[in-house]
């Protein structure tokens, strides 16, 4: 057996050079491509570094423009999917799409914001997202918005329904690592998913993307779940408070997977939550969880070899590294499996069943996949048992659902989240009629 340390989070990853000006440079790749389309060739090339223009004369970029539309058509949107560092340049990816075909184009900036690089994507042949056939998009509209913290502007978009002057609001969280706001994790966008199904039922969304996905750099030291995730996410329910539509005693939380876990702890720093939606939550400490999720992928794989049992009895030690609720000595930026010792410290203090229980006014709502190999229906049996009978509750064991939120026949591995499946209607209806239901 190879040793594999199964995290149910992606490992962070330092950058430098692009945290703050990240935000700066998806704004430049959508202006570039306005001033394309309005046909103003010499401002748009201006966005190009001098070595680019040595090379490209504008005469070129109107060409390849004029090509570009007379194949594809009029422009109708072109959307950021995507943003990455390699190396000292940054990458954006935009999805456009026109009215004869769709096409994606890569942008390469460089640290003085200038675009050294600009291509048209080959066509994939990989599987792509589709909406879900119960987002019905004559009932709802999205409009660009911007979750705010001190020092921090996170783009996101509120999903409302079109035919209602007032409607409840669900504000979206993460899972672990840096992600955007649809959480998309190969061709599925279970974020997305769950706000267009919402929306199509009369409730509003609020998504957007994650802090470590925009501000990467600040993640290479000490920090804790406050910074990742829940800063933002108490950023994004006071935005909620101020939107006019919204029915203030509708506001609720809906967290997935860490999201989910945190979702207790969000509440108590924000008591005017109507409630919180926790789905694939864990009920558990991390590091119990890895240990279980390595001790699956072991029998997965069906290897009997003394070897093999010895490389797991191995990374399960190395695991308990991770279970420490004090620094001691340690410094708060000393490295535990990808991640600092303050991180580590302060997950393990908290205690999600717990906080649930005491939650006295907001409503709780617990889905669980059966099929789901990250976090299991240990955590479903330790949640029911705790609040399965907490009048406003619901706690919910749907068998055939992963950690996506998407049907499969089998718990499977990784691989499945390879294939498009959108987030189950089914749950999407449960929430729905949980929410506007009375307590």
């Amino acid at each position: 057996m190879k040793k594999v340390i199964l995290l149910i989070f992606a490992l962070f990853v330092t950058t430098s050079a692009f945290s703050q000006g990240v935000l700066n440079l998806l704004g430049r790749s959508q202006d570039f491509f306005k001033l394309l389309e309005d046909q103003k060739y010499t401002e748009a090339y201006g966005y190009l570094d001098s070595t680019f223009q040595a090379k490209v004369p504008e005469e070129d970029l109107k060409k390849l423009w004029t090509q570009v539309s007379e194949k594809l058509g009029k422009v109708e949107t072109l959307d950021v999917i995507s943003s990455k560092t390699q190396g000292e340049f940054f990458v954006v990816t935009l999805e456009g799409k026109f009215t004869n075909e769709d096409q994606n184009f890569l942008l390469a900036f460089n640290k003085a914001e200038k675009i050294v690089g600009f291509f048209l994507q080959p066509k994939s042949t990989a599987p792509t997202y589709t909406l879900p056939a119960y987002a019905d998009t004559t009932l709802y509209k999205e409009t660009e918005i911007n979750v705010k913290t001190p020092g921090h502007t996170l783009v996101g978009v509120l999903t409302v329904p079109k035919k209602l002057k007032s409607y409840p609001v669900v504000v979206l969280v993460h899972g672990s690592g840096p992600a955007d706001m649809d959480e998309t994790v190969g061709p599925n966008k279970p974020l997305k998913d769950i706000a267009v199904g919402l929306a199509s039922k009369g409730i509003a969304s609020i998504r957007y993307v994650k802090r470590t996905m925009i501000y990467s750099g600040e993640f290479g030291k000490a920090f804790t779940v406050k910074e990742e995730v829940m800063d933002d996410a108490l950023g994004a329910i006071a935005l909620a408070r101020t939107l006019p539509e919204v029915n203030k005693k509708q506001i609720y939380l809906l967290g997935h997977s860490l999201g989910g876990m945190l979702a207790p702890r969000i509440a108590t720093l924000a008591p005017d939550l109507n409630g919180i939606i926790m789905l694939a939550a864990p009920a558990r400490k991390f590091t119990d969880l890895l240990v279980e999720q390595n001790k699956y992928m072991f029998s997965f794989s069906k290897d009997t070899s003394e070897a093999g049992k010895k490389s797991l009895d191995t990374v399960i030690k190395e695991l308990d590294v991770t279970r420490i609720t004090k620094l001691g000595t340690m410094k708060p930026d000393s490295v535990l499996l990808g991640l600092p010792a303050s991180y580590w410290a302060d997950l393990n203090l908290n205690d999600q069943v717990a906080t649930a229980k005491k939650l006295a006014k907001q409503r709780i709502f617990v889905g669980q996949g059966g099929n789901d190999f990250q976090v299991s229906t240990t955590d479903y049996n330790l949640w029911n048992a705790a609040i399965g009978k907490k009048k406003g509750s619901m706690v919910k064991l749907y068998p055939e659902l992963n950690h996506l939120l998407s049907p499969q026949t089998e718990k499977g591995t990784m691989e499945q989240y390879r294939v498009p499946v959108n987030v189950s209607e089914g749950l999407i209806t449960d929430i729905a009629t949980w929410i506007k239901a009375k307590p």
